[in-house]
């Protein structure tokens, strides 16, 4: 059963400018694991935290740092979640989320589908 989708898009040059303004955002939007990616990555997985959100009815007090989208053993993006996160997911009862993310033409984008 679908419990949530989610979907966002993200204007890579512009995600860019913000990066290079508020250098201090790469810490508070991305895990460890994701800040060493090139720019239309770290876009589209942004795009991915804010389509994740939105498919857990975007709640207030989600930690961006509390999901990481992660490219599986077979190449297809996965989310791993923990925190905040995690509990918002588990209260809905979410089993598994399905993430598709893409940039092309200087826009990311990315879908969530919380799975029950």
């Amino acid at each position: 059963m679908i419990i949530g989708v989610g979907i966002d898009v993200v204007d890579i040059a512009r995600f860019g400018d913000s990066l290079e303004r508020t250098p201090r955002l790469l810490d508070r939007l991305f895990t460890d694991e994701e800040k060493s990616l090139r720019l239309p990555s770290l876009a589209a997985r942004f795009a991915a935290k804010e389509a994740l959100a939105k498919s857990l009815g975007a709640p207030v007090g989600l930690s961006w740092t509390d999901a990481t989208v992660r490219r599986a053993d077979w190449g297809r993006p996965e989310l791993v979640v923990i925190g905040t996160v995690q509990a918002r997911a588990q209260e809905l009862g979410v089993t598994s989320f399905h993430v598709s993310l893409s940039h092309d033409a200087g826009v990311a984008s990315a879908v969530v589908i919380a799975e029950g």
